[in-house]
């Protein structure tokens, strides 16, 4: 299935990186969610992805029908059984992910801070922007290097102390 680059995009990380047991499981059960999605009755073109292994991405497609409140609110329910089957949390936005040597890493805003105040985090090291909206911007602007997204504008006294 072809989606379109303004489809909607929502991005749930996880507290800790999912099995391989565990992320066949939890795709399985989002496969059946997307083919079942609907909004006002109308099936909804959607998909999901899981990068890493840490993340879980909702992607629809709103040319043929857009997502509605009720519709948002069916997917978080789904979301909200994963975290209670899988005992993660995948709703707190104070967890920053960013990577190193090639590995995921999960860390609270305080300890990212930390970190970039070491130099631990610098300009060039790759962080995950969950605020993307679109599929094209999650294509493109999702996994930036520091000194090009969001952190560098909240964390940047840190990293030139």
């Amino acid at each position: 299935m072809i989606f379109s680059p303004q489809s909607k995009v929502w991005i749930y990380q996880s507290n800790r990186q999912f099995t391989a047991t565990e992320a066949k499981e939890i795709k399985q059960k989002l496969d059946v969610f997307m083919e079942q999605w609907t909004a006002h009755g109308h099936q909804l073109k959607a998909k999901a992805l899981m990068p890493h292994n840490f993340f879980i991405v909702l992607i629809v497609d709103q040319g043929t029908a857009m997502a509605t409140g009720c519709s948002i609110d069916s997917s978080v329910r789904v979301i909200k059984e994963i975290e209670t089957t899988y005992n993660v949390d995948l709703f707190d936005r104070f967890n920053i992910a960013y990577k190193l040597d090639d590995q995921i890493h999960m860390v609270t805003k305080e300890d990212f801070e930390t970190l970039v105040s070491i130099k631990k985090i610098g300009p060039d090291t790759i962080v995950f922007n969950n605020l993307v909206q679109t599929l094209e911007e999650f294509e493109q602007k999702w996994e930036v290097p520091f000194a090009n997204s969001w952190h560098n504008l909240v964390f940047a006294e840190q990293l030139n102390a």
